[in-house]
């Protein structure tokens, strides 16, 4: 269906001129050289959703070449990294955009690589997008904008119904990620999956396989930072997906909760998620890391799963466990180290808390606990919190106490001592001269040595802290 400027085209429109006004120059640069160019996918859909950001997606008829050209006379910035599938982007002012080449594309039973095929149409690439309510387009080179919506994604929009223009198998078949990213556009628009979309994600899960690590984690990476990462896990979960990309989370579902909360340990750990993601604000809003351990951080349990007699059950060590598990999945999706670190640190520590009772650790343990958090000391804090899903108040409410009263005591420490700053009292310079030694592995080991003195007595001094090094130096028989 093409018409001219109706409800929603009129919508799109003012969305653009307001938001993106350079998209109009960028239009008349093509029509100048003869080709057509079309507002496309995500922009259109965000653009009547009054959503739309500086990104913005066109599709032409112009080869890619002939972009790369039309788009280095028009913008600031070139990058042709994609032109071998169709895209060029560019950037002006705020304002970013890829062109891509009206396309098709298609992966083969056991190919990682899609194959690009150029089409003829804009009708013939709206066909080929992944779900509806992407498949809608403004064509702005051909006298008054026109609202193309061949596949009535304006309707699915109103529905917030997530359908695709072919078949759902056609349309996984062009690309398996859009299996997950069906999970992916549930979870940051509230929409519904249709009937034949689910059942084509759950024949269709095992397709998964043939596509990067890189891609998954990033299509992975869009839901948890999405306004409800609940559903799209659940979504993973129910369709199978998940046990080709994270099979970890669905193997929770087998488990019980050792507190008899939650009817599993996958029930409990979703709303340690939601919990997490309240208490973000402390983070400075969404955050990977903190969603990530929060998903994560009874992975554990499965493998140390210990029945009791009388019916109990244990999962003792599980986040040790745990955090091994995390690391060697997040290792297998291509997250990078730094993440890695972080989430595999915070789901190791995520017990810790517990040995916290009515404030009986000694300034000693604080400090360790401070130490051992590191960075990620106030996500530590928020996964900790997260972590209490008893729907006993005055439990609840207790445990909220405790640690709050953990908290206070880390704040008057990190003002007494500067805690984040926990440092030896002398540092190797002043090591290797009162030891008279060069720089070698004895000067770390003295470092060490002072650096646990001073967890254990706090701040020493220079003087005491050089008496205490001597005794430590002369214990290893040294003068």
């Amino acid at each position: 269906m093409t018409t001219a400027l109706g409800a929603a085209g009129e919508l799109a429109i003012a969305s653009l001129i307001e938001r993106a006004p350079m998209a109009s120059s960028l239009a008349d640069s093509f029509r100048k050289q003869g080709f057509t160019l079309a507002l496309v996918g995500g922009s259109v859909r965000d653009a009547i959703l009054g959503r739309l950001s500086n990104d913005l997606d066109f599709t032409t008829n112009a080869p890619p070449n002939i972009s790369r050209t039309i788009l280095s006379t028009w913008a600031e910035n070139v990058w042709d990294i994609g032109i071998a599938f169709g895209t060029v982007a560019a950037s002006r002012g705020n304002t970013s955009v890829e062109v891509t080449t009206y396309r098709s594309e298609s992966y083969e039973a056991e190919s990682r690589k899609p194959e690009v095929k150029y089409g003829k149409s804009i009708e013939e690439d709206l066909l080929r997008r992944d779900f509806t309510i992407n498949a809608m387009a403004l064509e702005l080179t051909q006298g008054l904008p026109k609202f193309i919506d061949p596949y009535d994604g304006l309707g699915d929009l109103a529905l917030r119904l997530l359908r695709t223009p072919g078949t759902p198998e056609e349309s996984f078949s062009d690309d398996p990620l859009r299996i997950m990213r069906a999970a992916r556009f549930a979870s940051q628009l509230d929409f519904n999956v249709s009937h034949e979309v689910l059942i084509a994600m759950k024949e269709m899960a095992p397709r998964i396989s043939i596509i990067s690590a890189e891609r998954v984690r990033e299509e992975l990476t869009k839901l948890l930072m999405s306004k409800n990462p609940r559903f799209g896990i659940s979504l993973l979960v129910d369709t199978g997906i998940a046990d080709m990309i994270l099979p970890e989370v669905p193997k929770l579902k087998l488990e019980i909760d050792e507190h008899h909360h939650h009817k599993d340990v996958y029930e409990h750990s979703l709303t340690v998620l939601d919990q997490a993601i309240e208490l973000e604000d402390r983070l400075g809003g969404p955050n990977l890391v903190i969603r990530l351990a929060a998903l994560l951080h009874d992975i554990g349990k499965p493998k140390t799963r210990n029945l009791l007699a009388g019916g109990g059950v244990s999962f003792h060590h599980h986040e040790v466990v745990g955090a091994r598990l995390a690391k060697e999945r997040l290792k297998a999706l291509r997250f990078d180290g730094n993440t890695i670190e972080a989430v595999t640190s915070l789901i190791s520590l995520h017990l810790r808390f517990h040995g916290y009772k009515d404030g009986e650790w000694t300034d000693s343990a604080v400090r360790r606990y401070v130490r051992d958090a590191g960075d990620f000391l106030d996500h530590l804090h928020v996964l900790t919190r997260a972590d209490c899903t008893t729907r006993n108040k005055k439990k609840a409410a207790a445990l909220s106490a405790t640690y709050q009263d953990l908290e206070e005591r880390i704040s008057v420490l990190m003002e007494e001592e500067e805690l984040s700053k926990l440092r030896p009292d002398l540092d190797g310079a002043e090591v290797m001269r009162i030891l008279n030694v060069k720089p070698s592995r004895l000067v770390g080991e003295a470092l060490d040595f002072l650096l646990e003195l001073r967890i254990d007595r706090g701040p020493l001094g220079p003087q005491p802290a050089e008496e205490e090094l001597m005794k430590w130096w002369e214990a290893r028989g040294k003068k």
